[in-house]
Order: structure tokens, then sequence, then C-alpha cells
């Protein structure tokens, strides 16, 4: 896929209430519900067929990219995300808790 095709791009799917990030293979997503200012993310999915190819972490940046954007703070309740974060600190003025 060429670079900046809207299949690389990760979005907020608010109807669903999840980030996805759709590619050739499937769709990556973080399950979230909103408590009011704030964004709980529930649990990141990553299709079996993309696992270990990063997806993951493309994911995580694009959605926390997007709550920034957003003017939420972020509650992180997924395991993945937790660790994820740890290895980003540049994402930690929207973290609460």
């Amino acid at each position: 896929m060429p670079a900046g095709n809207w299949m690389d791009q990760v979005i907020d799917n608010a109807a669903e209430s999840r980030f996805e990030l759709a590619l050739e293979g499937g769709t990556a997503l973080i399950a979230y519900r909103i408590e009011g200012e704030r964004i709980v993310l529930i649990h990141t999915e990553v299709p079996q067929a993309l696992s270990g190819q990063g997806v993951g972490s493309r994911l995580a940046k694009g959605a926390f990219e997007l709550i920034r954007t957003s003017g939420r703070k972020a509650i992180l309740r997924c395991e993945f995300l937790r660790g994820w974060i740890v290895k980003h600190p540049d994402y930690d003025d929207i973290i609460d808790g």
C-alpha cells in the first residue's frame, strides 16, 4: 500500500467505540469507552496474521495522537497499552491513570 493510503490511517470509529487500523490482512483495534472528558482504553486486538509486525505500535501511536488532538485524557485498562506507554513517555501528558 502506498504511504498516505486511507488504509494506513488510524481512525476513531465512534459508532463502535474503537480506534481502528485497517490493513491488508485485517483490522487492528483498540476498544474504548468514554467517561466524561476521559477515554478508557479497554482492549487492543491485532489479527493473528498481522502479529509481530509492529501493527499494535502503529495503532497505539495513532490512537494516542487522536486522543491528544481531541483534548481528552486516556485511562489505560489494557495491558498492551500500559507496556507500550512505558516505552513512549512523550504521551505521558495525556495519560490519566
